[in-house]
């Protein structure tokens, strides 16, 4: 089963989305149907919750998203934290010691920072459309 690391971006653009086939909904949603399993730690519950809340996202979304993600998601304690090297942003870390710590197979993001920075240790940095394509591969 695909293991994943969502960055805010494509949460943030799933939850702003009206578009019933916008691509970041339906890899939420294949989420919630467990077709993979969203890893997260505690640092980048904290992010969602606050560039969610920072865009005018509804407070009650908010709390079903942080609430979902408790239950469906798989929090990743982070025991280890040297990279051989680091991310640009320092924004990004969080990420890739989430993906590396919890055995991900893909961080999903539109940040090209990560994109460029992440194509090895058996991760797959790509796009949601890429991922959503092996998702839809898998069926």
């Amino acid at each position: 089963m695909l293991r994943a690391v969502l960055d805010t971006n494509v949460v943030l653009a799933a939850e702003r989305s009206r578009e019933p086939a916008s691509p970041n909904r339906e890899i939420m949603t294949r989420w919630r149907q467990g077709e993979f399993t969203l890893l997260y730690s505690a640092d980048i519950a904290l992010e969602y919750a606050e560039k969610l809340e920072e865009h005018g996202i509804a407070e009650a979304d908010l709390r079903k998203l942080v609430f979902t993600l408790g239950i469906l998601g798989e929090q990743v304690e982070i025991r280890f934290y040297h990279l051989r090297n680091y991310p640009v942003d320092a924004d990004d870390i969080c990420f890739v010691l989430c993906a590396l710590n919890g055995g991900a197979t893909h961080i999903v993001t539109y940040d090209g920072h990560i994109l460029l920075f992440i194509q090895r240790d058996n991760v797959k940095a790509c796009e949601p459309l890429d991922f959503l394509r092996e998702l839809r591969a898998k069926l």
